[in-house]
């Protein structure tokens, strides 16, 4: 039996051991709920968010091994330094998960183009800036893995996310293209992409309304299971997707949708 194949069988709880993970987004949500995973199952986890103050409080409640560097995906210094400091403090960057994003709401014929290029900016773009800083990184390690997180809406029409929609659909190529270029590198990427999740921004919309119980009951038919998902589903999926337990698992992208994107008109 190969080393690879013999890895699979070792102690899950401790299966990123040594190993480097970027989590983009991780002051809360789904970023958080990676970012502890990773924690739990022994690697180190660089932090790296917009928001300082949650960031810095996520960092401290996860430990010495959790450190936050405030971040911004959409300016290209941001994320350079980013990099810089991760590796000067943890020695390198073996994974990198893409989570962090903005979905601004508007239609096609009505959005501001300033409003669509942001989305572009933010939801694409910052997806590639990431990855073009930890690759160079990767490498160095002899390999590593990128989980990026894209969206049911990257394959389905939603009405309202004229830009959104097209960013998720260009993180699924830009999984799909990378990953070829990359497998020479032993550098595996992968991408994820959730249903409704009941993340902190939907906690807020709920608690922003006077019922809304009508919404959450039309969110929740729309997946055949019933439900929202929450963040700790989604996370697992990540996790997998970086693991040796995903070794010959590349360019592929996992819906995490609760039936969503499969149950026809």
């Amino acid at each position: 039996m190969s080393e690879q194949f013999s890895r699979m069988g070792t102690d899950l709880t401790r299966d990123f051991e040594g190993k480097v993970v970027v989590v983009t987004g991780a002051a809360m949500g789904i970023g958080r709920a990676c970012a502890e995973g990773f924690i739990e199952r022994g690697g180190a986890v660089v932090i790296a968010d917009l928001d300082a103050g949650a960031g810095a409080a996520t960092a401290e409640e996860l430990g010495e091994r959790a450190l936050f560097i405030r971040t911004d995906i959409a300016d290209m210094q941001s994320v350079t330094a980013m990099a810089e400091q991760g590796v000067a403090y943890f020695g390198g960057i073996d994974i990198l998960v893409n989570n962090a994003g903005q979905a601004i709401k508007g239609v096609v014929d009505e959005m501001s183009e300033e409003e669509f290029l942001k989305t572009i900016n933010i939801n694409l773009m910052g997806f590639w800036r990431m990855m073009r800083v930890c690759i160079p990184e990767m490498k160095k390690r002899g390999g590593g893995a990128i989980v990026n997180m894209s969206s049911v809406q990257g394959s389905l029409g939603f009405d309202g996310y004229a830009a959104y929609a097209p960013a998720k659909g260009g993180i699924n190529a830009l999984t799909w293209q990378s990953a070829v270029e990359m497998a020479p590198h032993k550098i595996r990427i992968n991408a994820v992409a959730p249903g409704t999740i009941m993340t902190p921004l939907n906690e807020k919309l709920f608690a922003s309304m006077d019922d809304p119980s009508e919404l959450i009951d039309s969110w929740n038919k729309a997946h055949p299971l019933g439900r929202f998902g929450y963040p700790p589903e989604v996370a697992e999926a990540v996790l997998f997707l970086a693991s040796e337990r995903a070794s010959f698992i590349t360019g592929d992208v996992l819906r995490v949708d609760g039936g969503l994107s499969v149950r026809g008109a």
